[in-house]
């Protein structure tokens, strides 16, 4: 089982968002602009992220 992470910034506003957009970046550990977060590249956030990517900065770790 591989470890693999990837560390996600938010640079684009919630406001406005529909419900499950805000919902998958709030659980992804995001809370505001410009905060970063190293999550496990797991098919669930994955997920999260590929709902939500044109809100994020994606990079691997």
């Amino acid at each position: 089982m591989s470890n693999k992470q990837v560390k996600l910034t938010l640079i684009r506003s919630l406001a406005k968002r529909l419900p499950n957009h805000q919902a998958c970046v709030r659980g992804l550990g995001l809370k505001r602009m410009h905060q970063t977060v190293t999550v496990a590249a797991t098919p669930e956030n994955m997920g999260m992220v590929n709902k939500v990517s044109f809100m994020l900065k994606i990079e691997e770790v």
